[in-house]
């Protein structure tokens, strides 16, 4: 297990944890990632992903612990990085194109615009064939992956910063500065509001009906979505909280958060105790100003984690099969894709990731 955050320092940190008794988290690697600060990553169960403000994706082969490569498709500072599964990657940016990624080979498969301005936010169904994004153009849309298209467009009164799918894709949230609106897929309704004091910069559903909730300030809040009620409120770090990360691992509830203090802390949530709050399992000062936080979680700790990828498997499994049938009538084998093909530009290196103790840069390997 891996857990991997960016920061304002143009640095991509790892840290190796080691589950047990009592939790370890040791300083795994530093990378000088980009030439700006970092903005977002995402992890599936081999890669890193990072963007930046550099207007770059940079991918890491966490197998390997080596820089694969960079991706330059956007104009603009990368904004929003998502897998899903083991074929397929989205980003957005401040261009306002959401570019669909085929992973095996790194091709840009398909370019949207998305947004007359940013692309703030956007998350993935559970079951891939439907995408939600919103922008700065105070618009929510719907998007069809299946065929490359937008499905639907709702006006918001105000720009929405996140979004974010339930684990069984029966609901959605969207962020407008301290307020999360719930709303249900079958009505496209808002059924139910969260109002915090302070803005809110990130949120992860634990279940399909908790929410934690973190933002410019150093608690952590966890809601239900039904009730909308705080079912517990903790101080987690010294300064505002910049992002969370969950999963379960043998059904133990792990929260993940990563702070302007500096620290990247480990929790375990007891559901059935959730208004004592979550104990802390280990903690790490990076020294950093971090900005976004991700876990990669190698392959025997997924095949225990009980997460939504079985739910997905059946969609992964067809996904490849689609990507293969290059002469099929969906989306990714029109012409408007090959000429998106034709744009994209992919910067092949090998570097590996260093340790954060060596002063001297290791020798490059050689390009594949």
């Amino acid at each position: 297990m891996e857990l991997v955050a960016g920061c304002y320092e143009q640095v991509l940190l790892g840290f190796a944890t080691r589950p047990g008794q009592s939790w370890t988290v040791v300083p795994d690697f530093t990378h000088h990632a980009h030439s700006a600060s970092l903005s977002a990553v995402a992890v599936n169960n081999r890669y890193v992903v990072t963007g930046s403000r550099d207007e770059t994706i940079q991918i890491y082969d966490m197998k390997k612990k080596i820089e694969h490569g960079a991706l330059l498709q956007h104009n603009g500072t990368i904004t929003c990085l998502e897998f899903y599964g083991t074929a397929h990657l989205l980003s957005g940016a401040e261009d306002g194109l959401i570019c669909i990624w085929n992973t095996k080979r790194w091709e840009c498969l398909k370019s949207i615009k998305a947004h007359k301005g940013h692309v703030a936010s956007l998350s993935i169904h559970p079951s891939g064939k439907l995408a939600l994004s919103v922008g700065t153009d105070k618009t929510l849309r719907t998007w069809n992956l299946v065929e490359g298209r937008s499905a639907f467009i709702k006006n918001l009164k105000q720009n929405a910063h996140i979004i974010k799918w339930s684990p069984d894709g029966e609901k959605y949230v969207t962020v407008i500065t301290n307020k999360v609106d719930i709303y249900r897929l079958d009505t496209a309704s808002i059924t139910g509001t969260i109002t915090t004091e302070k803005r809110i910069s990130s949120l992860r559903f634990i279940t399909d009906s908790i929410l934690a909730i973190a933002g410019d300030d150093e608690m952590i809040r966890f809601y239900s979505c039904d009730s909308q009620k705080c079912l517990c409120e903790f101080k987690a770090h010294e300064n505002r909280i910049k992002d969370i990360y969950s999963f379960e691992r043998e059904g133990q509830h792990v929260i993940v958060t990563a702070s302007s203090d500096g620290y990247i802390k480990m929790w375990n949530l007891d559901l059935d105790k959730i208004k004592d709050g979550p104990s802390l399992l280990c903690e790490v000062n990076t020294k950093a100003r971090l900005t976004c936080l991700a876990v990669w979680l190698d392959r025997a700790s997924e095949m225990k984690e009980n997460s939504d990828k079985t739910a997905t498997s059946s969609q992964e499994t067809e996904d490849e099969k689609s990507s293969t049938a290059r002469r099929n009538k969906d989306f990714w084998t029109s012409g408007r894709v090959k000429a998106a093909k034709r744009k994209r530009k992919i910067i092949p290196r090998k570097q590996k990731l260093e340790a954060p103790v060596q002063k001297k840069k290791k020798k490059q390997n050689s390009s594949a």
